[in-house]
């Protein structure tokens, strides 16, 4: 699962339960430097070649609702990874002093340095998760309008520096209203969250979504021309017309897409008009179709 599926409430409970694991982890920490500076007999679970499996953080680590959530994110393997190493140098301190040597400071030095690193993994895991927490829409999951200029701004720069070419794509829910009046607003925030899962599961990984606002949503395609950018949209409004994105009632629903280049040396709005544009065209030509824009429009 990528964090663009998980949603606002369960992000919320992951970063709930990964404080409490910081601070779990804090606690073992201390412990632990109390057994080596005053020599005290040190807990058998940290002898333990499984150690990193049995301390409350990697208890966390490895509970099957956190994979669920977080399996597949090279940020949370890494994570897994270094409290793995930081444990088994650990136990080659607490080993160590069981046998009345003092530890040499090479010795300290690895496991310091494999703290700070999975302090790091910690703390680079936590930003992403609230980055993604605060900067989403609650309802369907899609980066808020607050940071699609900025996000857009740097895509436009990075298209500049690399000389790719990149599409965004304004689309608008066909007939939106009809939901709401008939079923209720309940069921179009339903259809909304449905429509955006699906777009979040159907475009690539390195593009995005934004809600721009109401029933209307923009995609920003990355790395591709115009032609290209027109295929992968047109495939994007068939699947989605025929799909049932909610269940109870079951629900389709067509959309219109407005498909143009984001300018690299004109302002980041003038690119979004074109595609307000295109997307006026697509309406005007019937609804449920893709439209590129022309200058003509």
């Amino acid at each position: 699962m990528s964090f663009e599926e998980i949603n606002h409430e369960q992000l919320q409970k992951i970063i709930s339960r990964l404080d409490q694991a910081i601070y779990n982890h804090n606690q073992w920490f201390n412990a632990l430097i109390r057994t080596l500076i005053c020599k005290l007999p040190p807990d058998q679970h940290d002898l333990n070649p499984e150690a990193h499996k049995e301390c409350r953080f990697g208890q966390w680590c490895c509970s099957s609702e956190v994979e669920k959530d977080l399996v597949g994110h090279p940020g949370f393997k890494s994570l897994q990874e270094a409290h793995r190493r930081m444990h088994q140098l650990a136990k080659t301190l607490l080993e160590t002093i069981n046998t009345g040597i003092v530890i040499s400071p090479p010795d300290y030095d690895l496991f310091s340095n494999a703290l700070d690193g999975l302090r790091l993994e910690i703390s680079t895991l936590k930003r992403e998760l609230e980055v993604f927490l605060y900067n989403r829409d609650p309802l369907t999951g899609a980066i808020n309008r607050v940071n699609m200029l900025t996000l857009l701004r740097e895509q436009q720069e990075a298209s500049k520096r690399e000389y790719q070419s990149c599409c965004i794509v304004m689309v608008d829910l066909d007939h939106f209203k009809n939901v709401n009046d008939l079923h209720g607003h309940p069921v179009g925030d339903a259809l909304l969250a449905g429509i955006s899962h699906y777009l979040i599961k159907h475009i690539r990984p390195y593009d995005k979504l934004f809600r721009y606002g109401g029933e209307e949503f923009l995609i920003c395609l990355v790395n591709v021309e115009s032609n290209a950018a027109f295929e992968l949209t047109e495939n994007l409004r068939k699947g989605l017309s025929e799909t049932d994105v909610v269940e109870n009632p079951k629900l389709r629903i067509t959309a219109s897409f407005g498909l143009t280049l984001l300018d690299p040396y004109s302002p980041v709005e003038q690119s979004i008009e074109r595609s307000d544009k295109a997307l006026a065209a697509a309406k005007s030509a019937g609804r449920n179709c893709v439209k590129l824009w022309t200058p003509e429009m």
